[in-house]
């Protein structure tokens, strides 16, 4: 049985429009259970890694997220891409 997780933090990032990934929810227990469900519920990719959420609900909601945090977001939204190519058909999941 998998454990659920206790916190989760949900990032929004519009190409062309947004400088640097943006904090849009945060929260712990129940809301935590609500973001990964809402998630799910509109096919949001979810990446689990507890240190970065860690580091994510220290942050305000909508606030960019720090240049030292670049380099996580960056392997996420690599991530993100790689099964949004994979849903088109465009290749096979690799790594994560």
């Amino acid at each position: 049985m998998k454990k659920p997780q206790d916190k989760a933090a949900a990032l929004r990032y519009t190409e062309g429009k947004d400088t640097a990934p943006k904090l849009i929810a945060k929260g712990r227990g129940k809301v935590a259970e609500k973001i990964l469900a809402i998630a799910k519920a509109h096919d949001i990719p979810v990446k689990e890694d507890s240190e970065l959420v860690e580091f994510l609900s220290m942050l305000d909601l909508y606030q960019e997220i720090p240049a030292d945090l670049y380099k996580a977001v960056a392997e996420i939204l690599a991530f993100v891409y790689m099964l949004k190519e994979k849903k088109k058909g465009g290749g096979t999941a690799t790594g994560y």
